[in-house]
């Protein structure tokens, strides 16, 4: 992943996903993560799988925040499973 063609960089996306999931980001930032995302397939699938373990944590943590090490093993396990062929 590169910036390539994109005003921001994969990196700087994938690194501010959850500002951006989190609406913790102005409505400029907003703005280019979204283009990013909106044109960058690799990013976005990472993005998905942010979303999931976000998804994940506040079900399982009520709410609050949860431990680094739990989003760790959730984001990994997650990532696992999606890279898995699907079974016939």
């Amino acid at each position: 992943m590169s910036a390539g063609h994109h005003e921001t960089s994969c990196r700087e996306v994938l690194d501010e996903v959850y500002l951006y999931l989190d609406l913790e980001c102005d409505e400029q930032r907003q703005s280019l993560i979204r283009v990013h995302l909106e044109e960058c397939g690799n990013c976005m699938g990472e993005y998905g799988i942010e979303q999931e373990v976000k998804v994940l944590v506040s079900r399982c943590c009520g709410g609050e925040k949860a431990p680094e090490a739990l989003r760790e093993r959730l984001r990994h396990k997650l990532a696992e499973l999606v890279s898995e062929p699907e079974r016939a």
